[in-house]
């Protein structure tokens, strides 16, 4: 299910909960409904309130956190790819053919990285990435300064490949469902709170839709976080595709 998908079902259920409480003000006796009762709910609905908050903080930062770390991996990605060109140019013209792999590599792992959630099994290298590393193995150096290159070259190459490794092994970095429906329950019975000992008029309806649309919000915030190769706060793939220009 899609980041937005499962943020409107979680403030449809914050909104059952609304709705809940207030059915069952009209339905319990009077006595349930007492001072002494509201200050024992709300009691208990405002230290829910400040697990859910502390745990909605937490979940925020680690999944900006996560965002954060695969960008700077996929820059990196992009940096050592124009340094690997970069080196196999000076290296000398016996390499434009390596450097037409490169750049014939790119879209390959581009397209890969940006649909990582849509494949399964496990991990396969692109032929078009072992092509590469084979051809700047391959190279037959003919003096210290190209053994030099070369040496730099598959050590970026190897950088490569370990980066993509760890882009691969952190797609599946989700949100454990457990954790998930949990936090939603305290969300529904926080909002069950408000309303049972209050009379839902149409401004107390009002706002009370407003806030749950805002913790369904901070939900979604933190799922799209979590899928920073999709939907709305993707990370751009612009500047790999266009690393490299044209031999």
């Amino acid at each position: 299910m899609s980041p937005l998908a499962l943020s409107c079902v979680i403030f449809s259920l914050v909104l059952c909960g609304i709705f809940i409480g207030g059915v069952f003000r009209r339905v319990l006796p009077g006595h349930h409904l007492s001072k002494e009762s509201n200050d024992v709910v709300r009691l208990g609905a405002g230290l829910i309130a400040t697990i859910a908050a502390l745990v909605l903080g937490l979940l925020i930062a680690a999944a900006k956190g996560s965002f954060d770390t695969r960008s700077n991996q996929v820059k990196q990605i992009t940096a050592n790819v124009i340094l690997l060109d970069n080196l196999l140019a000076q290296y000398g013209p016996e390499t434009n053919s390596v450097r037409g792999l490169l750049r014939a590599a790119i879209n390959p792992i581009a397209d890969r990285l940006w649909h990582e959630k849509a494949m399964a099994g496990p991990f396969a290298a692109s032929g078009e990435g072992e092509k590469l590393y084979l051809a700047i193995y391959a190279l037959s150096p003919q003096n210290e300064i190209q053994r030099m290159l070369q040496a730099r070259a598959i050590q970026i190459a190897n950088d490569l490949a370990q980066t993509r490794l760890l882009l691969f092994v952190e797609a599946d970095n989700l949100i454990p469902t457990p954790f998930l429906a949990i936090l939603v329950f305290w969300l529904v019975v926080i909002f069950l709170s408000f309303s049972l000992f209050s009379d839902l008029n149409a401004t107390a309806l009002s706002f009370l839709c407003v806030f749950s649309l805002s913790a369904s919000c901070a939900i979604y915030l933190i799922l799209e976080l979590n899928e920073p190769f999709n939907g709305l706060m993707r990370i751009s793939d612009t500047p790999l595709r266009n690393a490299l220009a044209p031999l």
